[in-house]
């Protein structure tokens, strides 16, 4: 700022010079040049200002004043000097993390092989479809939808009350919860991968279904007819009104859309960009098997841990604390910004706001509300704003919804492991006193450095305990007493 000032000063001067001797008026206007100058200096890049000589002229040329090339300023990492475009940064990061994931890659397969050869794994389920209850699986929630949405139906026309659609719903969400985790549980062919993805996607299913009944209930108690929103050049809106909605194409748009809650008219993009398609489904075969060569380090982790050897389990724990947040970065960037893209841009979907800066985050639960948005919303829209309008106290509704969560995640981890050790469940429920101490003692950089730190030591231990037990329970050959 102080260069430019100088600069502009400079400028100024030769121009009032000039003006000074070719002007009519030379001598007052030089004088008042000269009065300017000696009345507020401009100190220009942090030197002394050149003092005009004896005819009332500055002459810029002469003495030290050029030579002067300093001012006062902060460093770019400072915080006070107000800088902030790190894309560079950014990009040499994710350079590193492709080059150490590669090299990583090379390393494994030397040493390792393949260990999961997906061509095998289609032959296989081609071979033998019945065999792979989890893509059964998966194909038979069709049968719940469609349920959800013939009760829909009745509903809009009146042929059954809304007390027996409730309970219609709630025995439909229930069993979207139930039945495949008794499958899960009972079916001896199906595999803890195969379990989790089944699992999941009921999950999906049951949240996006509980969505459905919800905005359509708000329909048919408003009845307030859509209004047209303003079509900008970046998205194009349909308008329609309930229960014009009520129809296959509408219902299964919204399953398949990259999005948790149901809406009448959702934005769509104007076209399917096949550039950003293509990057983002490259993005998707060259990060998807990241995580497949952390079973080795795992692997090893068990007898430490059998043996109770706590300085080798402390050590094994902070091995596996890099690449196992590696991979979590990793799969956070694959499933929400290339994954979701790509269903969003063959859908045309136009919300595309999957996170926000939870990098950024210096409380708990400004982490837990940016880092994934579509189940933030759902909760926020179907779960958290409720239970205030009823007169809920705000930390007894947060409180709701991190059990919902704690429910959500031990379902996922503990049905396909077929052990019940609530890990995941004591987990998310310690982020509610986890949440009241960062948020306590530790403010800015310190409250978003303790984020990182339970991130990155809280996952491997959660890894680790499951992993433990489950190895324990499966693998370890029972002791047999002495005679």
């Amino acid at each position: 700022m102080g260069d430019r000032g100088g600069a502009g000063g400079s400028r100024r001067r030769r121009a009032g010079s000039r003006v000074s001797v070719q002007g009519g008026g030379g001598p007052s206007v030089a004088e008042e040049e000269v009065r300017d100058l000696t009345s507020a200096p401009d100190v220009g890049a942090g030197g002394d200002a050149p003092t005009p000589n004896k005819d009332g002229h500055v002459d810029v040329g002469s003495g030290h004043w050029e030579l002067r090339c300093h001012r006062l300023q902060d460093s770019l990492f400072s915080s006070d000097s107000g800088f902030s475009n790190y894309r560079g940064i950014l990009n040499w990061c994710v350079v590193m993390l492709i080059l150490s994931n590669t090299r990583l890659f090379l390393e494994n397969l030397i040493k390792y092989g393949i260990l999961v050869d997906p061509i095998q794994v289609v032959s296989l389920f081609l071979k033998d479809p019945y065999s792979w209850p989890a893509p059964c699986l998966v194909i038979a929630s069709n049968i719940f939808s469609v349920a959800a949405f013939q009760i829909e139906k009745r509903l809009a026309v009146g042929a059954i009350t809304e007390q027996v659609g409730l309970l219609l719903h709630v025995a439909n969400l229930a069993t979207i919860l139930c039945f495949p985790a008794a499958v899960a549980l009972l079916v001896e062919s199906i595999t803890p991968v195969g379990s989790v993805l089944a699992l999941a996607s009921y999950s999906i299913i049951f949240l996006k279904l509980f969505s459905y009944r919800h905005v359509n209930l708000w329909c048919r108690q408003c009845r307030v007819k859509a209004k047209a929103g303003k079509v900008s050049g970046a998205a194009v809106q349909h308008t329609v009104s309930y229960p014009d909605n009520l129809t296959y194409r509408d219902l299964y748009y919204f399953i398949f859309a990259p999005t948790l809650c149901y809406e009448l008219n959702f934005p769509r993009s104007p076209r399917i960009r096949k550039r950003f398609l293509l990057r983002r489904v490259l993005e998707m075969v060259r990060f998807g098997p990241s995580g497949v060569w952390m079973v080795p380090t795992i692997q090893n982790s068990m007898k430490p841990f059998k043996d109770m050897d706590y300085s080798r389990i402390i050590e094994r724990l902070l091995k596996l604390a890099v690449p196992n947040h590696l991979i979590w970065l990793i799969f956070f960037y694959w499933l929400f910004h290339s994954c979701l893209n790509v269903v969003a841009e063959l859908m045309q979907f136009g919300d595309r706001e999957f996170y926000r800066d939870w990098w950024n985050a210096e409380s708990v639960i400004y982490f837990w509300q940016n880092w994934n948005i579509p189940v933030h919303k759902w909760c926020s829209r179907h779960f958290y704003k409720p239970l205030l309008r009823r007169g809920t106290n705000r930390w007894v509704a947060r409180t709701g919804v991190f059990l919902a969560s704690a429910f959500f995640h031990e379902y996922l981890v503990s049905i396909p492991l077929r052990m019940f050790r609530l890990w995941a469940f004591t987990a998310m429920m310690a982020q509610i006193p986890l949440a009241w101490i960062v948020g306590r003692f530790f403010q800015g950089n310190y409250g978003n450095a303790a984020v990182w730190m339970t991130l990155i030591i809280g996952q491997p231990v959660a890894v680790l305990m499951y992993v433990h037990d489950y190895y324990v329970l499966n693998y370890e050959a029972p002791t047999v007493g002495g005679a």
